[in-house]
Order: C-alpha cells, then structure tokens, then sequence
C-alpha cells in the first residue's frame, strides 16, 4: 500500500517503455521517409503515431488504475510532479532552439547576405527585410506574395488561448472549492477554445498556401514559419487531448480538492502552451 512506500516507490514491470521506444521508431523514420519523397513514409508514419496512440493510452490506463486503488504515496506524487516539471522545462528549451533559428535568420544570416561582400554579384537585386519576401533564388524558392499579418485569424486565436488560460483557471478554482460544476465547465470551455484554436489554425494553413503562396517551399520565412506555428499547434493538439481526458474523469468524479495531480499537470501544460502562443505572436506574426 502507499504508506509502505513513503521514502521510495518501486513500480512493477511495465512493458509500456519498449512498446513507446518501438512507436517512436516508426515515427522517426516515417517522418525523414516522408521527407525524402519516400513512397513507404506516410504508412511507416502512420504505424508508428499508432503505436504511439496505443502505448500512451495503455500507460496512463494503468498510473489512473494505480492511482484510484491508493498505491501511491507523498513521495511518488512528489516524483510526479518533478517530472512534470522537468518535462515543460524540456519544452521550454525545444521551443528556445526554434526561436533561436528565427533570431539566427532575422538578425545576422539575412543581413550577411544583404551586405556580404559577393551581394551585389550574387543577388544584386536582393534586401534584407523582413519577412523576407523576396528570397536570394527566387528561381529556386519563390518567396510568397505577402507575409501573414497579426490581425484576423492569428489575432482571434490568441483572443481564444487568453480566454482558454482564464476558463482553465476557473476549473482549478471550482476544484479547489469543491464546485464540481464550475470544475466541469471549466473543462469543457477550455477543450472547446482549444478544439476551435486548431480549426483556425488550419484555415489559417489553407489561407496561407492557397491565397498568400506562404508554403514550407517559400524560402527562410515560409519554412520558420511553419516550424514554429506548426509544433505549437501540435502541442495545443497535445493539450486539447490532456485537458479533454481530465474532463471525462472529472464527470466520473475522480479528482478531491487535495489529490489532483493528473489535473494540476495538464493545468501547466496548458498555461505554458499560451505562454508560448503569446512570444510567437509577437515575433513571428507582429514584429
């Protein structure tokens, strides 16, 4: 039982690790297949999101089976809640390497090919102004027609993750004070900001390949980009999936005002995906 295990926790074999390493696999080699024009990637990819979807959903199957039968203790919450911890802290550092791309490109890579000393051989034609609409090779990388501006849609999808971060904390608050209704619609309004977060996003993609010629193929700018505004669509996709799984236990009644980790972890998360929302609308879409 848990009061048997205050000082250290020793959980049973699991076979959730190499099932995990497997996904993982195929979904590494999926993706730089699918890269490489490979006709095997999008099934190699697929496999592996799958057993990814399967390991994850068996994982955590069994930490809330453990959880409801008392198994853990103070000191493995504590562990949980490290975790976690290190874990954004992760995230923090893999979106710190993306926008530092985005300051190598913006601050000294444009500028050197504005003013390098072979420019006016090379591309005389060429500026450094960004967002770089007009690419050195324009022949190879046609840049877009115009970049995508703050206002409409970007603008409104940071209007839905500032509400979302107000609706979340009201759920914590419900929950604190035993208010399972205000828990409850907390929940259900943050994963539906969320839910409509991803359709904007997506006509926001659809705006940009199809209206402003914004593509991955677009040069610097294009491939920034998306590599910024697409990973963190992934992680509010992530999150939205998190908080909506809370939802349903929340209906069951699984969560107290004192044992709600599962809560508090998808909570952070959730705040740190506005957070990050927040600096990416300044310098990628703004400034």
């Amino acid at each position: 039982m848990a009061k048997d295990n205050e000082e250290y926790y020793v959980p049973e074999q699991s076979p959730w690790p190499i099932v995990g390493a497997i996904g993982l696999g195929f979904f590494a080699i999926g993706v730089v297949s699918m890269l490489q024009d490979k006709a095997y990637g999008h099934y190699v990819f697929l496999t592996g999101s799958l057993i990814i979807a399967y390991m994850m959903y068996g994982w955590f199957r069994d930490v809330v089976r453990e959880s409801l039968a008392g198994l853990y203790s103070k000191q493995m919450n504590r562990s949980f809640r490290w975790g976690m911890i290190w874990f954004i802290f992760s995230e923090v550092m893999f979106f710190a390497a993306l926008f530092g791309a985005l300051f190598y490109a913006r601050v000294l890579s444009v500028p050197d090919l504005a003013e390098g000393y072979n420019s006016s051989l090379l591309w005389p034609e060429f500026t450094a102004n960004w967002p770089l609409l007009n690419n050195p090779n324009p022949k190879e990388y046609q840049g877009p027609i115009e970049a995508m501006g703050p206002w409409g849609l970007p603008a409104m999808n940071t209007l839905l993750l500032l509400t979302s971060g107000a609706t979340i904390t009201f759920a914590h608050w419900g929950l604190q004070l035993d208010k399972r209704s205000n828990l409850i619609t907390g929940l259900a309004l943050t994963v539906m900001l969320g839910a409509a977060f991803i359709v904007c996003q997506g006509f926001e993609y659809y705006h940009a390949y199809h209206e402003l010629k914004l593509t991955l193929d677009s040069g610097i700018y294009g491939s920034l980009f998306f590599m910024l505004t697409g990973f963190h669509g992934a992680h509010v996709t992530v999150g939205t999936i998190m908080l909506f799984v809370i939802l349903i236990r929340s209906i069951k009644g699984h969560f107290t005002h004192e044992e709600h980790f599962a809560f508090e972890a998808a909570a952070w998360y959730w705040h740190f995906v506005d957070v990050v929302w927040l600096i990416l609308f300044v310098f990628v879409y703004w400034l």
